[in-house]
């Protein structure tokens, strides 16, 4: 698979930057910098070295006097942050450190040093529909956007390992639960909340497991970016609003790996969580390239009127609903039609399977793949609808 490029860029600064295993982290940044001095602290030997002895760090720093240096996997030697702190005050000037992981989570609970602000922080996520030479929704639905995933020759085969990956590399490994077994009874558990609104009592109930374990255990995927929590949005709220939030696991073809399928499940269901798993990773990548800071929220109220997200930023309030169907009539409008009595400068759209654009009660209806496709980073979600 040729290399894809991204939206993400690099900031001029120093970053951590951080994503799920297998979004291309190492790939992307060994082909931006290709001159950079590149630490793999995934190399048995280097981890060896510069665990012994973090000031080691120093003298690659002087043999290479690279402008950039990325340290891959940071947290497998959370000691060199003191090291990489120590070069950033003294050496003039001073190199761009990147240094890459999975989540901030190892680094937060050990109490080291995340560089007292000299360094921001970042996240790449699976690819966007935009970026994709020849985005197929279908394929997208089953196998996920993960490029670990797309660029594997049995792609099925790869998505099916890839919760068995993170259980043994992340959370057996970097310690983040002691029953591994517990959290993957979890793991199934939480898939069947995919798209829904998220009652930990429920899945404990489920999975067996006790109700703090599997608050704790959403914590985990969420410092992980595995997962993506909705709140409900409250601004100025004119009506009661559900307390529960709304649980998506990050990647469309994960939750299909996770989620068991039997005789009594509908595929319709599970493809419409598909769906609108897809569009809220897309959302959440935009947001986050975006860099305008934008919150992603749902709106549901007490008497069971629902918006699937609400985006609000600097881009202004944007709201949308999607559907798994060919065909949509004013009824499925309604819930954003009463957000908008609500909050009147609201830019509302429907995203259905369909292929046209209609407008409904004033609502714009849009083809779902023609809309992913048209998501990119620091561009308004609706801006190239016209007024």
């Amino acid at each position: 698979m040729d290399l894809i490029g991204r939206f993400f860029e690099i900031p001029e600064q120093s970053c951590f930057l951080f994503g799920p295993r297998g979004t291309g982290k190492s790939t992307w940044l060994r082909h931006q910098f290709p001159d950079a001095l590149f630490i793999d602290l995934l190399d048995p030997a280097r981890h060896r070295s510069l665990e012994a002895r973090p000031e080691r760090l120093l003298d690659l720093l002087a043999g290479a006097a690279a402008r950039t240096v990325v340290v891959d996997e940071i947290q497998r030697v959370p000691e060199l942050l003191t090291v990489v702190h120590a070069a950033l005050e003294t050496l003039s000037p001073p190199p761009r450190f990147v240094l890459t992981g999975s989540s901030a989570r190892k680094l937060r609970r050990g109490g080291v040093d995340l560089l007292g602000g000299r360094a921001i922080q970042c996240t790449l996520h699976p690819f966007m529909a935009a970026e994709l030479p020849a985005f197929d929704l279908a394929t997208a639905l089953e196998t996920g956007l993960i490029p670990l995933v797309l660029g594997a020759a049995q792609p099925a085969t790869t998505l099916a390992g890839y919760a068995s990956l993170y259980l043994d590399q992340e959370v057996r490994a970097e310690g983040l639960t002691r029953n591994v077994g517990n959290f993957a009874r979890f793991l199934e558990a939480a898939s069947f909340s995919h798209g829904g609104q998220l009652n930990i009592a429920s899945i404990a109930r489920e999975c067996e497991v006790p109700r703090k374990a599997v608050a704790s255990y959403i914590e985990i995927l969420n410092d992980l970016l595995l997962a993506l929590t909705l709140p409900v949005f409250r601004k100025r709220a004119k009506r009661q609003t559900s307390v529960h939030s709304k649980f998506y696991l990050f990647d469309a073809g994960v939750f299909r790996a996770l989620r068991p399928t039997g005789p009594l499940d509908r595929p319709s269901e599970i493809d419409g969580q598909a769906l609108e798993g897809l569009v809220a990773q897309h959302l959440r990548a935009w947001s986050a390239y975006s860099g305008d800071h934008a919150d992603l929220y749902f709106w549901r109220t007490r008497s069971g009127v629902e918006v699937d997200f609400v985006v609000y930023g600097e881009h202004g309030l944007q709201a949308f609903e999607v559907k798994n169907a060919n065909r949509v009539d004013a009824k499925d409008v309604r819930g954003l039609q009463s957000f908008r009595e609500d909050y009147p400068e609201t830019q509302a759209a429907l995203l259905y399977r369909g292929q046209d654009s209609l407008r409904i009660g004033g609502i714009w209806c849009l083809p779902v793949d023609d809309f992913l496709r048209r998501i990119m980073p620091k561009r308004g979600l609706l801006d190239w609808l016209p007024n």
